[in-house]
């Protein structure tokens, strides 16, 4: 499996057409605590860069996109019924979604481990 992250602080694995869709340790830890997390509908058909998902916390609402096109084919339940998980397993349990990915070349200009930790610096 694949890691990437984009520019807006969202991480992407990449299992063969599944891609799993979350936040960033460091977006989180710039949220503070998160008290509910709103997620699209499966079968719902995503945009690169259309709002997919909605993260509140204590200090404010951000909008979670879509990194890449696709069909929501999975949704994490339990965010719902426990939002303070993204601020203790951000990328690990606290997934958001998953896509069906819709164009592999969408992944080109996706940033590495290394490209992030530099861009999040």
């Amino acid at each position: 499996m694949t890691t990437l992250y984009t520019e807006d602080h969202e991480w992407l694995q990449i299992d063969g057409d599944i891609v799993t869709v979350g936040i960033t340790d460091f977006a989180q830890s710039q949220l503070g605590d998160v008290v509910f997390v709103e997620l699209p509908k499966i079968g719902r058909t995503l945009k690169k860069a259309e709002a997919a998902a909605v993260v509140e916390s204590v200090k404010a609402a951000s909008d979670v996109y879509a990194p890449i096109s696709g069909e929501v084919v999975e949704i994490n339940d339990g965010l719902a019924a426990e939002p303070a998980l993204v601020n203790s397993d951000a990328e690990s349990k606290a997934w958001f979604f998953k896509l069906k990915l819709a164009d592999k070349s969408e992944l080109d200009g996706l940033m590495d481990a290394e490209a992030y930790k530099a861009h999040s610096a």
